[in-house]
């Protein structure tokens, strides 16, 4: 009898994990439930042991996610160690994933970045990358990177609300959420 492998480790960061990398980390959760993929988040400087901000919760939970109880933690080496696919949600934070596990630069995207990328990753590579979505996963980084070329420039970073009015949550989560979506049915085609 074979044991199955562990389930793939998708890992997003932002600076207090409390609004952005959540969102990230419970969206794609609801989106790849019951697959063989495991969704964590963390925060470069996090508020450790804080929920979700309070205006992201009605956007979660109204796109399906639930928030109950998430728990923010401080990034670690570990757990980007860990992690087959981190995403970072600016370019500063993909830099101090890097700077803090310079192996992990491979496997590092900001989340627009990745979505940028999706489209031009050839689906039948994908696809025959493996069976399940965390095979696929394990293999999109490799693909996504080599689609840059192709993909050019665009903006990286998800503005960050903390702090800021219920029309800065909504346009953060609106930046973010159609790219979750984008990378759930990337892995699950």
């Amino acid at each position: 009898m074979t044991t199955p492998p562990d389930p793939a480790l998708v890992v997003a960061v932002c600076t207090g994990n409390i609004c952005r990398s959540p969102a990230v980390e419970r969206l794609l959760a609801a989106r790849l439930a019951g697959t063989d993929v495991v969704v964590a988040s963390a925060g470069t400087h996090a508020v450790v042991g804080h929920p979700v901000s309070a205006p992201m919760v009605p956007l979660l939970t109204g796109a399906g996610a639930d928030v109950d109880g998430f728990a923010a933690r401080q990034l670690d080496a570990g757990l980007v160690a860990r992690a087959d696919l981190v995403l970072a949600l600016t370019r500063g934070h993909r830099s101090a994933v890097v700077r803090l596990a310079p192996a992990a630069v491979r496997r590092t995207f900001t989340l627009l970045e990745l979505a940028r990328l999706l489209p031009h990753v050839d689906p039948a590579a994908l696809r025959d990358a493996g069976a399940t979505p965390g095979e696929r996963l394990r293999a999109l980084p490799a693909l996504a990177a080599a689609a840059r070329p192709a993909a050019g420039t665009g903006v990286d970073d998800v503005e960050d609300p903390i702090g800021r009015g219920d029309a800065v949550y909504r346009a953060s989560f609106a930046s973010l959420a159609p790219a979750v979506d984008a990378l759930a049915t990337a892995l699950l085609r």
